[in-house]
């Protein structure tokens, strides 16, 4: 797969993981608009949320099924759709279902780094996994400087609209550019599609990555759901608009991980790993010091979405080394603990802060990524957990995979 094709891909994950935090930083007047009260304001987000974790299950097995080039455009342009139902919405009910919809189709990222690993040669699995995850990064958080932008210049409902302009377009191009998948063995049913997704829970290659992305994830949550609010209170009373800029400042590290890609390629992604979960459990240090140090939270917030961008791009690379007969089950699998571990830490840290201040939301993120750094050095203390390690590094058969010992 050459490099421009990589970064379509990329921007395929952008735009797709945009549309389900879009909403984050337009909530207030989003939800006055469509006559939320402010109580439940909350599920304008939740909703695109259970979409999501509906489509990993759901959906994503399509991917062992059928061409998943026709799959991502397919995708796209029901997400562009979904964004346009939520952009003209009259009422809430009608911008909830389109919410839906987008969440729903949003695990066209799943897809996308399923059809780049399997299209990519093994020696370039993990370089191309890296460049095409760093897409989700960027959408994530790229989500809530743009979409504040465009809210203030021409309201809420410009941010969907461009969402929807944008995910057509895209849909018609990776139908275009995209070249067609060529794979033997496919699996014949939907129902064996999802017994195997079923299966990888059984796993100890699958369930240990996997509760590393939970914890990973929710420290991650803890952060990016709990940083608005010290920082918009005093001493800082930062606007909404120099709050979006740490959403730049978080682009920074997670680009910057790219070379975990690289280092997965090399054999090295498990110690790659545990190097990473060290960086992140350093990182709430500083990040700890927001009451009294931007500077520090800046170069917190960088080593830690470096951190968090490292640990995703090596458990992909094991996981679609170890199930080469079904990336997608296993891709889509493994982000039903990001999801759990993202829901986790946004609904905790906001329950911590608010009885201890940010010192207690650093505390709970900080022992998030510790429980993550302990399944690691659990894991690799065990003999055969490092055999299986090694064979996923390396694109071997692993135990855990078909044909394995």
């Amino acid at each position: 797969m050459d490099g421009w094709r990589r970064a379509l891909l990329a921007v395929v994950c952008g735009v797709a993981v945009a549309g389900v935090y879009a909403a984050q930083p337009v909530l207030e007047p989003m939800a006055r608009d469509l006559g939320v009260p402010a109580a439940r304001a909350g599920w304008i987000v939740a909703v695109g949320q259970v979409g999501y974790l509906a489509g990993l299950v759901l959906l994503v097995p399509l991917g062992d099924l059928v061409d998943r080039r026709r799959l991502i455009a397919a995708h796209l342009a029901a997400i562009a759709a979904g964004a346009a139902v939520t952009a003209a919405a009259p009422g809430a009910w009608a911008a909830f279902a389109g919410l839906v919809v987008a969440g729903l189709f949003a695990v066209v990222v799943q897809t996308a780094v399923a059809y780049a690993a399997s299209s990519a040669p093994p020696e370039h699995r993990g370089r191309t996994i890296g460049v095409v995850t760093s897409g989700v990064v960027v959408g994530i958080l790229g989500a809530r400087v743009a979409a504040g932008a465009l809210a203030d210049a021409w309201g809420w409902r410009s941010v969907y609209a461009v969402l929807a302009a944008l995910a057509f377009g895209l849909a018609v191009l990776a139908a275009a550019a995209l070249p067609p998948e060529r794979r033997s063995g496919r699996t014949a049913r939907y129902r064996d599609a999802l017994t195997a997704l079923g299966g990888l829970f059984g796993r100890r290659l699958f369930l240990t990555r996997g509760l590393i992305a939970f914890f990973l994830f929710a420290s991650f949550g803890t952060l990016w759901s709990g940083l608005s609010l010290p920082l918009a209170d005093a001493p800082w009373r930062l606007d909404e608009g120099r709050i979006g800029l740490f959403g730049i400042i978080g682009l920074v590290g997670a680009l910057g991980a790219a070379r975990a890609g690289r280092w997965a390629d090399a054999g090295r992604a498990g110690r790659a790993t545990g190097a990473a979960l060290a960086v992140l459990l350093l990182s709430w240090a500083a990040i700890a010091q927001l009451p009294w140090s931007l500077w520090l939270l800046a170069a917190g917030i960088v080593a830690l979405d470096f951190a968090v961008q490292a640990v995703h791009v090596g458990n992909q690379h094991l996981l679609t080394a170890a199930y080469r007969d079904r990336p997608s089950a296993a891709i889509g699998g493994y982000m039903v603990f990001y999801a759990l571990g993202s829901a986790l830490g946004a609904a905790a840290t906001t329950a911590v802060g608010a009885v201890h201040g940010w010192v207690g939301s650093s505390l709970l993120g900080a022992g998030f990524a510790a429980c993550a750094l302990a399944v690691w050095a659990v894991d690799r203390g065990v003999p055969a957990a490092r055999a299986d390690t090694r064979a996923a590094e390396w694109a071997a058969p692993s135990a855990d995979a078909p044909g394995g010992r």
